[in-house]
């Protein structure tokens, strides 16, 4: 620099703008955190209370699966100091974000679903009758309720055949974890 003042007012603004950027980038811009937050909020859908039993859809539609023993472990977590049965938002948001975060309770893999299918279906038809997998639902491991397994065969039957295609379903099923 020269010592010219017009050199000078050049540098100066140089650098105010410069810094001006910075800031914004530091401060003002999207972090992963923030854009967690969103997600969280969006799906919270930013009410005060949510009702405990909803909490595990939330979470799941996240894309966090944790197992019913996991999910009641955080929800135990979330409670207040005496049980309402609602989880408060400003509880949900840090516990969320650190789960996230942490890319706990990542989700099945296709193969292994669809290995799980295959022992389910002896004869190896490529399907299952919606009977056999309710049957599996409500009678096998933590049990189904009547509106879970409802709602599940209305998205994995298919229409015209009546039955499983589990190949199908598992593809529909899954959760891209790219992100």
């Amino acid at each position: 620099m020269s010592g010219n003042i017009s050199e000078f007012s050049n540098f100066t603004l140089l650098a105010f703008f410069q810094t001006l950027v910075v800031y914004y980038l530091q401060i003002c811009s999207p972090t992963p955190v923030y854009f967690l937050h969103m997600r969280v909020s969006y799906k919270f859908n930013t009410a005060i209370f949510h009702c405990k039993r909803e909490i595990g859809t939330i979470i799941r539609s996240l894309g966090c699966f944790p197992s019913e023993a996991e999910l009641h472990d955080i929800i135990a977590e979330l409670e207040d100091e005496e049980p309402t049965g609602f989880v408060r938002y400003e509880k949900f948001l840090p516990t969320m974000t650190k789960i996230l975060l942490e890319r706990k309770f990542r989700p099945i893999t296709e193969d292994l679903l669809l290995q799980a299918f295959e022992v389910l279906d002896q004869q190896k038809k490529g399907h299952l009758e919606p009977e056999e997998l309710t049957k599996y639902l409500t009678q096998e491991g933590e049990p189904f309720t009547q509106e879970e397994i409802d709602e599940m065969l209305s998205a994995a039957v298919d229409p015209d055949k009546n039955v499983i295609l589990y190949k199908d379903f598992v593809s529909m099923m899954t959760f891209d974890d790219t992100r």
